[in-house]
């Protein structure tokens, strides 16, 4: 089992000029590990960030969009999965940390007892390149794929909590936060 945050530090040392749309524990990690002006946040949004990330791919197909998600939020709007299908986006990666909690709640556990398979979950919703992944070695070498494949590319990845990240809502929430996104996703 990997830690969600070793999985971050990976993909930043790949990551150009990709917008990332991180929600939660996710979110607080990456914001940590890699702060940039293409990084969208969707905290307040449980579930939403497949749906927001599949929103800008079709708004810019030029542009690799990155969702970075938990299996607790992708729990809640499954159906985003079946949406992205069917749009197939040639410029969206899915990258589901799957922790069998919902982390942002005080680590319920999901209703599963850690059953669901979240790859055959999405290929049965129509997106062939999806698999699950559970080493750091697995994921480095997965990375070059994910960030230049044609989508939709999707991930589960096996996780568990790493070094805790200060959750920063005044800066996620913030009005000067979205205004440098927005700059930064019309270049």
């Amino acid at each position: 089992m990997m830690k969600r945050d070793a999985c971050l530090k990976l993909l930043a040392r790949h990551v150009r000029e990709e917008a990332i749309v991180a929600t939660y524990q996710a979110a607080f990690d990456w914001m940590r590990i890699a702060p940039r002006d293409l990084n969208y946040l969707s905290i307040g949004a449980m579930g939403l960030a497949s749906s927001h990330g599949l929103g800008l791919s079709l708004g810019r197909p030029d542009r690799r969009i990155i969702v970075l998600d938990g299996d607790g939020s992708l729990l809640m709007n499954l159906g985003s999965l079946a949406t992205v299908a069917a749009a197939a986006p040639a410029n969206f990666a899915h990258l589901v940390f799957v922790n069998g909690v919902y982390e942002a709640n005080g680590s319920h556990p999901l209703p599963s007892n850690g059953s669901l398979d979240f790859a055959a979950i999405a290929r049965g919703a129509g997106i062939a390149d999806a698999a699950a992944i559970s080493t750091l070695a697995e994921f480095e070498a997965e990375i070059p794929h994910i960030l230049a494949k044609p989508g939709p590319v999707f991930r589960a990845l096996k996780v568990v909590a790493g070094e805790p990240s200060p959750q920063d809502y005044a800066y996620i929430h913030g009005a000067e936060t979205r205004t440098r996104f927005r700059a930064a996703f019309a270049r």
